[in-house]
C-alpha cells in the first residue's frame, strides 16, 4: 500500500469515485479525502462521485454538504438511486416499499406511486425498527408467496458507520434470491450504473477512466467487468485487508488486477 496518490498516471482523466467507505465512514469525511479529491480536479481531472445510495443525486449532495465536503471537490454524482426510481417509474402502477422513511420520501419526491400491497417492492433499506437482516424473513416470505419483485436500490451487502457495519439493502436482496424470489439490482457492480456515470462525464473513452473504490464486491468487481481500471482503498469496509489472491479467477476477470491498492485517499 506504498502507491503514491500524487503520481497518479496523467492519463487517468475520469476519477469515477465511490463516496461511503472512500470519502466518508458514514458520520465524518476520511482524513485527506476531500483534499485529494480537490488536488484531482486541480489537475484537470473529471470527478464524478458514484454510489450505491438508493437516494437522488440531489439527496447525496445534500448529505454530502452536512458533512462536510466542498461543492468544489466533485463534478456530478451518479447513483444507483437514480437508475432504480427510472426503473420503478417505468413500470407504470404502485410499488410497495422496504427501507427508511427518509428514503421513501426522496423517492415519493419524484412521483413514484406507492401502495401497501403491490406485485414490485423498492427497497432501500432495512426497515428501522428491524435491525436485523432475519427480521424481514416474514414479510419476504409474504412476499415469495406472492411472486413480488423486489427491486433492489442499494446492492451493498453492508457498509461501516463509523466503525459499526450496517446491513444494507444487498442483504435483503441476497436472502430473497435465496428463498426462490425474483430481485433487480441497480448500482454496482451492475452495469447501467457506469454507463450513467461515463455519460455524465461526457463519454471519455475507457482508458482515460479510473473508479475507485472500498468494497471488492461492487466497486472493484463492477469496474472490471465494466472494462475500467480501478484503484482500491482497503482502509473502508475490507478494514485493511488487500485483494484476496483469488479473486480474479473465482469472477472469471483473466489476469486482471488492480491500478494500485492504497489504505485511503489522504
Amino acid at each position: 500500500m506504498s502507491f503514491d496518490l500524487d503520481a497518479l498516471d496523467p492519463r487517468y482523466r475520469t476519477i469515477l469515485c465511490d463516496i461511503w467507505g472512500c470519502v466518508h465512514d458514514g458520520i465524518a469525511l476520511y482524513p485527506g479525502a476531500a483534499e485529494r479529491l480537490l488536488r484531482w480536479r486541480g489537475e484537470g481531472r473529471t470527478v464524478v462521485l458514484i454510489t450505491n445510495a438508493p437516494r437522488t443525486a440531489e439527496a447525496v449532495e445534500t448529505q454530502l454538504a452536512q458533512i462536510g465536503l466542498p461543492r468544489e471537490a466533485w463534478d456530478d454524482i451518479s447513483t444507483s438511486g437514480e437508475a432504480g426510481i427510472a426503473a420503478l417509474l417505468a413500470l407504470g402502477e404502485p410499488v410497495g416499499f422496504i427501507g427508511t422513511p427518509d428514503d421513501r420520501e426522496v423517492i415519493d419526491g419524484r412521483q413514484v406511486p406507492f401502495a401497501s400491497v403491490a406485485r414490485h417492492v423498492a427497497c432501500t433499506g432495512l426497515f428501522p425498527d428491524r435491525p436485523e437482516v432475519e427480521q424481514h424473513r416474514p414479510l419476504l416470505e409474504q412476499m415469495r408467496g406472492e411472486d413480488a419483485v423486489l427491486h433492489c436500490l442499494n446492492p451493498d451487502r453492508v457498509v461501516l458507520r463509523g466503525t459499526v457495519e450496517e446491513p444494507c439493502a444487498g442483504a435483503l436482496g441476497d436472502l430473497y434470491e435465496e428463498m426462490g424470489g425474483e430481485v433487480r439490482w441497480y448500482g454496482k457492480p451492475h452495469g447501467a450504473i457506469y454507463v450513467h456515470a461515463l455519460g455524465l462525464a461526457g463519454d471519455p473513452p475507457l482508458e482515460s477512466v479510473l473508479a475507485v473504490g472500498d468494497s471488492l464486491r461492487t466497486d472493484i468487481l463492477g469496474a472490471a467487468r465494466a472494462g475500467i481500471d480501478a484503484l482500491f482503498v482497503a482502509g473502508g469496509i475490507h478494514r485493511g485487508e488487500g485483494i484476496p489472491a483469488g479473486f480474479a479467477a473465482e469472477n472469471g476477470l483473466g489476469d486482471w488486477r488492480p491500478v494500485a491498492v492504497v489504505a485511503s485517499l489522504g
